[in-house]
């Protein structure tokens, strides 16, 4: 297990030398063999690994022992912990959507928020191939092309996925080989969940048919991958025709229209990726009218698409942007030693005066800024020209920043930025610039960005 794990790591550069590796950890067999693994190998590699637990807020009591064992294993091997309790059956009744999304939703969002703060480089979670053999059936059933076909990829940006070829038999004999403890979800034997009823009822059917089902499919998901990764290869280089005007994405509709039917639909998705609100809520039926824009000869024609986007055909462009904005938040002084809310965002912001600390004693999230300020520090909403230099990477306007980080148009106006006559000492969601930042000992100010739900 251990080789087909560092196999696919060096494969795919998963654990960066010199870097930060947060582990997604529930407790469970899976999550808490990669966190044991990424600890096992972060001193030969070189590489930091931190852990994120989310408590989703659904399981009473057992969920409450899940953290508390979490906290636990990792205080037991010095392994910084970060732990958020959330509301998902309320969440998912504000989102209108089933309690299984969004509680991937949440978790997902906690993950990337997280890494931000701690200032990770990767984000691991423990899918293993008998994850991905489910992933497979569970688009078969719903019907999928080929980007559901080649089911988990590795890695996706930030996201690495070290186990994925590893059988969960080979994880569970891992744990026992090293006596490691774990806990175990009592919702993973509901059949009530769909993912349950493939592992418990169908898979074994099928694994009677072919013992070795999980690597076969593995192999096959892997052609598949190839395939996929080809096509989408060319529709980004299509997509290398399009522009920036401000913050809205536009592009010759030519460029779309001429390409074939395999990749028109998949330059449409690169688009909407590259404006930064993702492609996740996208179905076959709202590329397929994107792509009908940019083929048909409306001048003036509009896509309605999911989380208040359209595309729109401006004569012989294709625009891609948002339907309304939201309100900007209002600028207003920092609280140096209390909390600041600004209106017109749900970010919300703490800070106090204390000494910087020495490195590894920093307080999880937080971000230590020099009190050699020039003015007032405030809060407010980006400027034309901002930059921002954060630790370790390069410097660049807060719009690329945004763009980069996939942040949607909609809500770069309301992501609070902290800065004094200078410039900019911190973005929300993003981090400090690394000029502005205190050393050890220095008198800093303790700030840490959060968001009310």
């Amino acid at each position: 297990m251990l080789e087909a794990a560092k196999a696919l790591s060096t494969e795919y550069d998963m654990l960066p030398r010199g870097g930060k590796v947060l582990c997604a950890v529930s407790g469970g067999a899976d999550s808490i063999c990669l966190l044991h693994l990424l600890h096992s190998l972060s001193a030969d590699g070189d590489f930091q690994v931190c852990a994120a637990h989310y408590h989703h807020g659904m399981r009473g009591a057992d969920a409450d022992a899940d953290a508390a064992f979490v906290e636990g294993f990792c205080k037991e091997r010095n392994i910084p912990c970060v732990v958020e309790h959330g509301d998902v059956y309320g969440e998912a009744r504000n989102r209108g959507l089933g309690v299984e999304e969004t509680g991937r939703l949440l978790r997902y969002e906690f993950l990337h928020r997280t890494a931000e703060q701690l200032g990770c480089n990767r984000i691991a979670t423990a899918h293993n191939a008998d994850d991905n053999l489910e992933t497979l059936l569970f688009h078969l059933t719903r019907g999928a092309g080929l980007h559901g076909l080649a089911g988990i990829p590795p890695r996706r940006g930030e996201l690495v996925r070290p186990l994925l070829t590893t059988p969960r038999a080979d994880i569970e004999a891992y744990l026992e080989a090293h006596g490691i403890p774990h806990v175990e979800d009592s919702t993973n034997a509901d059949d009530s969940y769909a993912r349950n009823k493939l592992r418990h009822q169908v898979i074994p059917v099928l694994r009677e048919l072919n013992p070795r089902l999980t690597e076969r499919c593995a192999e096959t998901m892997g052609y598949l991958r190839a395939d996929n990764d080809y096509l989408n290869a060319q529709a980004a280089m299509a997509c290398a025709h399009a522009r920036w005007a401000e913050d809205d994405l536009v592009i010759e509709a030519h460029y779309i229209a001429d390409l074939p039917a395999a990749i028109a639909p998949r330059a449409v998705r690169r688009l909407l990726e590259m404006t930064g609100d993702g492609n996740t809520d996208c179905s076959a039926a709202h590329l397929k009218a994107v792509v009908d824009l940019a083929v048909g000869d409306d001048p003036s024609a509009v896509a309605f698409l999911p989380n208040g986007r359209l595309a729109q055909r401006v004569y012989k462009e294709l625009l891609i942007t948002t339907q309304a904005d939201n309100p900007v938040m209002t600028p207003c002084p920092l609280n140096t030693d209390g909390e600041t809310a600004p209106e017109g965002t749900d970010w919300r912001c703490s800070c106090r005066p204390v000494l910087c600390p020495m490195a590894g004693e920093e307080r999880a999230g937080a971000w230590y800024l020099s009190r050699e300020v020039q003015g007032t520090p405030v809060l407010r909403p980006r400027k034309t020209g901002d930059e921002l230099a954060l630790p370790g990477r390069d410097t660049k306007t807060l719009k690329k920043w945004m763009i980069d980080e996939k942040i949607p148009r909609r809500d770069r106006d309301r992501i609070p930025v902290l800065a004094d006559e200078r410039g900019v000492l911190a973005a929300a969601g993003l981090g400090p610039h690394r000029e502005r930042m205190a050393k050890p000992g220095q008198p800093a100010w303790e700030v840490v960005f959060w968001k009310e739900r």
